[in-house]
């Protein structure tokens, strides 16, 4: 009896290239990162989400309390009285300051928007991880919307600055408008620090344990309680310091809003090239943090 044996099998064609073959079926890595321009627009496309979400926050922020949202005014007014006592009474920084009840409730109001901004930025990916696991959208969306929410919040203390600021007489004047472009990079610039800041504490959740120490002591090299064209003028500190505290973004933020508001604080009080340091300020923080935010969007939530 004979055995016909079958023929060889013809060799097996190399297996094609996964990720070529994912590409040609139009497949993609799930939660990859989008290009930057793919995920500015995706981000443009959720802005509804990002400013019904600023608002419900701001909305619960005090719902349990029994003034509510009075809260959002009493706050800062309660630190600028205490501030008043130590720095205005007992260390005597009012002297040499014309208007210092005006100068030092504005410098507070303009300063707990960047301190509050920039500590929701610590909590805006770690303090929603079920939201970022459990839905697709930028990451940026959380930061943004937190430090739109603290924009609202100031919007709303405004008010209430311009009535305490009549007490003391001043009035509306046509250098109040400069406080709207003022207004506007300062939020520019803590929403930049904000990503920054949330992109860190994202992989290391113990960086919002240690920013009320880092916000303390930028405050206090900042000018909310005290003139630095004064402690310039002292002569107790060197030049490269005093130059680096008119410099701290800050402090610009704050005397552009003091001149604009403050009709005994003038342009000569002002640090040299303000409004280009506020505008540098802005444009490299928010650049910087934005890209540098995005660069980590597919590690958000996981680990």
């Amino acid at each position: 009896m004979t055995t016909t044996l079958a023929p060889p099998a013809p060799p097996a064609a190399p297996a094609e290239d996964l990720g070529a073959l994912a590409r040609r079926h139009g497949l993609s890595v799930s939660g990859a990162r989008p290009s930057l321009p793919a995920y500015v627009r995706q981000l443009w496309s959720r802005r509804d989400f990002i400013t019904a979400f600023a608002t419900a926050r701001l909305t619960a922020q005090f719902s349990q309390a029994r003034l509510g949202q009075v809260w959002q005014v009493m706050t800062p007014l309660l630190n600028a009285a205490v501030y008043y006592l130590i720095f205005g009474v007992l260390m005597n920084a009012k002297n040499g300051v014309p208007d210092y009840v005006p100068f030092l409730i504005t410098g507070i109001f303009v300063w707990t928007f960047t301190a509050n901004t920039v500590q929701a930025g610590t909590r805006a990916i770690s303090g929603n991880l079920g939201l970022v696991r459990a839905l697709h959208f930028p990451r940026a969306s959380l930061p943004i919307s937190l430090a739109f929410q603290q924009l609202q919040q100031l919007l709303f203390s405004l008010a209430a600055l311009v009535v305490m600021l009549a007490c003391f007489g001043e009035f509306p004047t046509w250098s109040w408008l400069l406080a709207v472009p003022a207004l506007f990079l300062q939020a520019l610039f803590s929403t930049g620090v904000a990503l920054v800041l949330a992109r860190l504490a994202a992989r290391t959740p113990d960086i919002s344990q240690l920013m009320p120490f880092v916000l303390r002591t930028w405050m206090y090299a900042s000018g909310a309680m005290f003139s630095i064209q004064n402690l310039a003028g002292s002569g107790r500190f060197p030049d490269a310091v005093v130059l680096a505290l008119q410099c701290n973004p800050a402090a610009v933020y704050i005397d552009l809003m003091r001149f604009a508001l403050i009709e005994s604080f003038t342009g000569a009080q002002l640090p040299p090239h303000v409004w280009a340091l506020a505008v540098g300020w802005a444009l490299l923080a928010f650049a910087a943090g934005f890209v540098w935010f995005w660069k980590a969007e597919e590690t958000y939530g996981r680990g």
